[in-house]
């Protein structure tokens, strides 16, 4: 059930971009990496990464969260980038988008940025509309348990029975919602539209604004 399930997450991307946070530890993960047109690595992530057997093309950071024999080692992919305006995470994607040949709606995958600081991880999540919205990327965030997408208007998403689903709307005025076990509406808290579920293999959103999506890997 967990790989059948799993695998319903796409596994190619044109970036990913591996973070400081927890890393995942399912096999889907390696597959992504493997499959990624291009890999960047936060410059402290990227002990992580050699860990799981992947360089990557490029290590993006202000140099500070490296180890120093690292830092030696792969200075010929080593770009440190000062400015505080931005953290690791959205300067590497703004590396990859400035360096590598994309598409003009690319997409990325973020791997490890979610977990030990919860600031952390916040922060990060609210940086997916950024980029979708500024950026003009579409970003998916991966983790063990599940992963976020960003959308807008409408928009049909693969499910299965008993996937559990969140959805945050982010201004919206009007939202609504087919194949989920409870309507979605315009909510007022970000809670409310936590602890959803789907029905079958697909639902809707339907909204005239952004909104973000959570599923989880194993149903309920």
């Amino acid at each position: 059930m967990r790989e059948r399930n799993l695998s319903e997450i796409q596994t190619k991307y044109d970036v990913v971009v591996f973070g400081a946070g927890d890393v995942p530890t399912s096999s889907i993960i390696l597959d992504i990496l493997k499959n990624a047109k291009h890999i960047v690595a936060c410059d402290g992530a990227l002990e992580d990464l050699l860990k799981l057997g992947v360089e990557p093309e490029a290590v993006i950071g202000d140099g500070d969260s490296i180890a120093p024999e690292l830092k030696e080692k792969y200075a010929h992919i080593f770009h440190q980038i000062k400015e505080q305006d931005d953290n690791d995470l959205t300067k590497a994607t703004k590396y990859a988008l400035n360096h590598f040949d994309l598409d003009s709606k690319p997409s990325f995958c973020i791997l490890a940025a979610t977990g030990k600081r919860e600031d952390h991880t916040l922060g990060n999540l609210f940086l997916l509309l950024h980029y979708y919205r500024q950026l003009g990327i579409n970003p998916v965030m991966i983790s063990d348990y599940g992963w976020f997408a960003v959308a807008s208007g409408k928009t049909k998403f693969s499910s299965f029975p008993r996937q559990q689903v969140s959805v945050f709307q982010f201004g919206c005025q009007r939202i609504s919602s087919e194949g989920l076990k409870w309507a979605v509406y315009p909510f007022e808290e970000f809670w409310q539209g936590t602890l959803n579920e789907a029905t079958g293999n697909s639902f809707t959103i339907d909204a005239d604004g952004m909104y973000l999506i959570y599923r989880t890997h194993l149903p309920k």
